[in-house]
């Protein structure tokens, strides 16, 4: 039982390890976007940066509502958010020793 439960819990903190990286991933593909369209004179390379920006907002977007959906996120809760990466980060040094 305690084997099992020990499985789940690193499964859960890997999953939410994932996600929270695919979601500063996207973040920064986000930023990047926009500096690139700012920096582009031509038209043809704006459109398609404009395109791939929209795409990544997107990726966000759902990546965030995954996030919220299994508690890993809370961007309206400052101090549930602490709270649950103190958990991880806890639960990370536990897994380490």
């Amino acid at each position: 039982m305690y084997g099992q439960q020990s499985q789940q819990q690193n499964q859960q903190m890997n999953d939410q390890a994932i996600a929270t990286e695919f979601l500063l991933s996207s973040k920064s593909a986000i930023l990047g976007y926009a500096a690139a369209i700012t920096e582009t004179a031509t038209p043809e390379l704006k459109s398609t940066l404009r395109d791939h920006l929209n795409r990544a907002i997107y990726a966000h977007d759902q990546i965030s509502k995954y996030m919220i959906s299994k508690g890993y996120y809370h961007p309206h809760d400052i101090d549930e958010q602490i709270r649950v990466d103190l958990q991880a980060t806890q639960s990370t040094l536990g897994l380490t020793h």
